[in-house]
């Protein structure tokens, strides 16, 4: 068709020959462009009949001035590491940042990291929006798209994980930077929606990015006043600017969203601010059926129609043509691209050719920290612990692993939601992350401060993982509720940080139910490709943290201790190596190669409760067989044979034990076996009281083991009876 051969003149000009001004072109060109996003928005969403065009139209101006003017990014290499980082918080707008992608000419880059010279975002691409295998899925997924910085959808981790790759630009240029060398300093982008705002997560992570100064870090607000319900207006109220300028932004606004200059003019003037972060917002305006020139459009998360995507195309004076994407307009979005972003990183790459001459040292911990790499002897600082029956804490054999890999990984950061003291997850000799002018520390420092901000601190660690750093973060377990999503999203990433969680069970003692974990490390074990560890001494600790270094594509989850745990004798009982397996026997009966008895298995501090019980059976001449089950999922990935061998078929009375609820445990116990666990919350009291009450004790193992070897029914109270005595017994007391 004649529209598809249409040239840029022709769109900017009607046609006619007459000389205009060149920046008239360029102007009208912008307009062409912004169009364009618009339409392809319109027609993605009419085709599948699903997904949102209002928020794409709206916002296509926005996002044209931010790429085209001001964002380092080259679409030619979208994987370079000084690049702008440009995070679309409100996903539910996917179009716009799959349109972007598409114009833009960005290549698709391979799970080698080779960049393979075809589109990442092709045309067929967009057509297929929303649909199974599609490189455009309903929401954006980081991995799925090259492209796509960050997977967004949950309201509000879009901006809270830009908190964390601003951080690590940060860090980068402190760590790395010469003064006649410049590697890094990029900034990073992130454009939010009044839900946005409204999750209280995005006010965490604005809080800390204001006190850390992020100057870096830009958050664009798309003021529109309209939520799924309605008005904004129903459920919020406050000044969101003066909120912000609270917080130690800088805040900038521009009045209607359709004006490329002024929003231009915003991101200057970003670029110039040393000292804070910026909100800049954006005033745009929902217009209920085909808008004008003057109005952004929005439209409710629905497909527009065909009638009203014809009359809001002839509005826009773009041609009534499904999926038109003219190459005068490509041409016009990446030449301007190219100029900035293109020259941009063929400068960098010669730079750092340079610097590896000057600072080889250097270049080799930047070579491997971008190609997820551990150094050489990375190891070499790791020693094993003597036993000791008196033991350590989980939490403080951990730390010492922490600092060990701490010496061997220069990219290893982190640090704890405000109990650093607690959780003890601080890295010794090192600095605390913070602006160059505090008295605290410089952002060249490897331990970070969150705050009392769980839920900020994880989706940061993502916003680190993205930027090639390895990080940490630390609370206690029962707080891991406040978690959940950025956990979640590391393991739909596939991004390998590494979550700290301590006081782990009803060991916690006197702080009663509300700080006693029950049902938690299930709930983490219920997360699909996240790797929960609840190591049972010093030695399981080392080798949890040998098998957690190399990970490049798996987040994990740590499950400590409070109380000391004796370190086990390792002449005595297996080696702890076995945690490499997930699961391994720890001790076990001389069977002549016949199946045990009875099987006995546990985690954490329970597993020295096992061992035991297993003394016990042991001497009264029953053949026991007991496991350590450091890691369920590392476990039930080994072959077939090896899970056999640790548990025959053929023993089928096992015990589980273990200060949570038995959901996770099924599995390996089977029908027939029984768990010694927790099925009420716990209650407040010295820790080895509490245990007692809870039936954590030798006797109660070993009961269970005879009911089980004699085919007993398992003793299971319904949930009505536990809770009725629970409730019984606090009124007593």
């Amino acid at each position: 068709m004649e529209a598809k051969t249409l040239t840029i003149e022709d769109l900017i000009f009607g046609g006619h020959k007459e000389r205009k001004s060149q920046d008239e072109a360029v102007r009208k060109g912008d307009e062409l462009v912004i169009n364009c996003l618009r339409s392809l928005a319109m027609d993605a969403v009419q085709q599948a009949n699903s997904g949102h065009p209002g928020t794409p139209m709206a916002m296509a101006p926005v996002a044209y001035a931010l790429w085209a003017r001001i964002l380092s990014f080259d679409p030619e290499a979208p994987h370079w590491m000084n690049r702008d980082r440009f995070v679309l918080s409100m996903g539910h707008a996917s179009m716009l940042l799959y349109g972007l992608l598409h114009l833009a000419g960005v290549k698709e880059v391979s799970n080698s990291d080779e960049v393979t010279g075809q589109l990442a975002v092709s045309l067929e691409d967009i057509k297929e929006f929303r649909q199974f295998s599609s490189k455009c899925p309903g929401h954006p997924e980081f991995g799925e798209t090259t492209g796509v910085e960050v997977t967004t959808g949950p309201l509000a981790q879009g901006v809270a994980t830009s908190v964390g790759m601003a951080i690590a630009s940060k860090w980068l240029g402190a760590r790395f930077n010469k003064p006649e060398f410049k590697l890094f300093g990029f900034d990073v982008f992130a454009l939010a929606s009044d839900g946005d705002m409204q999750e209280g997560l995005s006010s965490e992570a604005a809080s800390l990015a204001g006190h850390l100064k992020l100057s870096n870090l830009c958050w664009i607000w798309d003021n529109n006043q309209i939520t799924i319900e309605g008005n904004v207006s129903w459920a919020m109220s406050e000044d969101l600017s003066t909120r912000f300028i609270a917080y130690g932004w800088n805040v900038l606004r521009v009045g209607d969203a359709n004006d490329v200059e002024a929003l231009t003019r915003a991101f200057l003037s970003f670029r110039r601010e040393s000292d804070r972060p910026t909100l800049i917002v954006v005033d745009s305006h929902i217009a209920w059926g085909a808008p004008t020139k003057q109005d952004s459009f929005h439209a409710h998360g629905t497909p527009l129609g065909d009638k009203e995507v014809t009359a809001t195309k002839h509005i826009y004076n773009w041609p009534d043509e499904k999926f038109l994407v003219p190459e005068a307009v490509t041409q016009h979005f990446r030449d301007q691209m190219a100029r900035r972003g293109g020259i941009a990183r063929k400068e960098w790459e010669k730079t750092l050719v340079n610097y590896k001459k000057q600072f080889p040292e250097e270049g080799r911990i930047l070579e491997d920290m971008i190609a997820g790499r551990l150094p050489v002897a990375w190891d070499q600082f790791c020693k094993p612990f003597p036993a000791d029956a008196k033991g350590l804490a989980t939490r403080q054999s951990s730390s010492e692993c922490l600092n060990f890999m701490g010496k061997g990984v220069p990219w290893l950061m982190g640090g704890s939601a405000d109990l650093a003291t607690s959780c003890l997850t601080t890295l010794k000799g090192m600095d605390d992350f913070m602006p160059p002018a505090s008295q605290w520390g410089q952002y060249a420092g490897r331990n970070l401060h969150f705050g009392i901000r769980e839920h900020a601190m994880g989706s940061i660690m993502n916003g680190l993982a993205l930027c090639k750093l390895r990080p940490f973060g630390s609370t206690f377990l029962v707080f891991s509720d406040y978690m959940r999503p950025p956990i979640r999203l590391a393991s739909i990433m596939e991004m390998p940080c590494i979550f700290i969680f301590t006081h782990d069970s009803i060991g916690v003692g006197e702080d009663g139910p509300t700080h006693q974990p029950v049902e938690h490390v299930g709930c983490l074990r219920s997360i699909p490709g996240l790797v929960v560890f609840r190591p049972c001494d010093a030695n399981e600790c080392l080798e949890m943290w040998k098998y957690i270094m190399p990970l490049k594509d798996q987040p994990v989850a740590l499950i400590l201790s409070r109380q000391a745990l004796p370190t086990l004798d390792r002449q005595k009982f297996a080696a702890a190596e076995g945690v490499h397996k997930g699961g391994y026997i720890l001790a076990d009966a001389s069977t002549n190669g016949a199946p045990p008895e009875l099987i006995l298995m546990s985690t954490g501090s329970e597993v020295h409760l096992m061992l035991q019980a297993h003394e016990v059976l042991a001497a009264s001449g029953v053949k026991v067989r007991s496991v350590s089950v450091p890691s369920m999922e590392i476990f039930k990935q080994q072959p077939q044979e090896y899970i056999d061998m640790v548990l025959p078929n053929a023993c089928r009375a096992r015990v589980s034990i273990e200060a949570s609820r038995r959901d996770s445990w099924g599995s390996l116990i089977g029908l027939d076996g029984e768990h010694v666990g927790m099925i009420t919350f716990g209650l407040s009291a010295p820790s080895k009281k509490v245990q007692i009450e809870k039936g954590f004790t030798v006797d109660a193992v070993t009961a269970a083991a005879r009911r089980v070897m004699s085919g007993q029914p398992r003793q299971i109270s319904s949930r009505a009876e536990v809770l009725k005595s629970w409730k019984k017994r606090k009124l007593s007391t």
